[in-house]
């Protein structure tokens, strides 16, 4: 099991910027999950037709759970749960607050549910359905032949006319409920990917078509089960 370490400790400010906002490491990694709260994430109000009316579940003033109303029952969407964010339920995604990453090495540790689906967004759109953004998939099993290590080729944009050079079709490298790491490494239009220390894509978008914007993780179906154990971003300045 590959591990990477995180900031031990959050650094509280005089001027109370936001607790999940930890200090940087020796490296110059900032964790993007406290391990306890959803503190610097949010969700979108109406992220799908299918979700009625969200509400918060919260400890000790925290956020710790988002939660609808689907056909007359409360689900949750996602949740703090044994120190992860795990996401299920009716599409949906879990955006970062902050909208303005753009140069980064962004690095998550994750499993995924047998014939599950989700998603790693980044420079994308806070916005209720799919966001537009570029995402780097997750998927060990699910019927979507784009696999994790590819750069979806999302067929609402011209993306989808470089399918053949971002994606890794058929096989992931790892198995379902298995921790693995995925790195996105996002310089200009230089766009890198690596799951578990090996590279799967490095591809330079001819567009440039996202400069900046939201992380996001993403919940794609009810029958998909996420779990993020880390989240941590090193900023890229010029």
């Amino acid at each position: 099991m590959i591990r990477f370490a995180i900031p031990i400790a959050c650094v509280a400010s005089l001027v109370t910027l936001v607790d999940s906002v930890c200090a940087e490491d020796k490296d110059g990694w900032v964790a993007l999950f406290n391990g306890k709260d959803l503190t610097g994430w949010k969700i979108h109000p109406t992220p799908h037709k299918d979700i009625g009316e969200i509400t918060e579940k919260k400890a000790d003033g925290k956020v710790t759970s988002f939660e609808a109303m689907v056909r007359g029952k409360k689900v949750p969407l996602w949740r703090v749960e044994d120190g992860t964010i795990v996401g299920g339920g009716p599409p949906s995604h879990l955006f970062s607050e902050r909208d303005d990453y753009s140069d980064f090495h962004f690095r998550v540790e994750a499993k995924i549910n047998d014939k599950g689906n989700s998603g790693q967004y980044f420079r994308t759109a806070f916005g209720p359905g799919f966001p537009t953004g570029y995402e780097a998939q997750i998927n060990a099993t699910h019927g979507d032949v784009v696999k994790t290590g590819s750069l979806y080729p999302d067929s609402r944009t011209t993306l989808k006319n470089y399918r053949d050079k971002i994606t890794v079709l058929n096989t992931a490298p790892h198995k379902p409920d298995e921790f693995f790491v995925q790195e996105v490494i996002a310089i200009g239009p230089k766009i890198t990917i690596l799951v578990n220390g090996k590279q799967t894509i490095e591809w330079e978008d001819p567009e440039f078509r996202y400069k900046k914007g939201h992380f996001a993780l993403q919940a794609h179906d009810p029958g998909s089960i996420m779990t993020f154990r880390k989240i941590e971003v090193k900023e890229i300045r010029k």
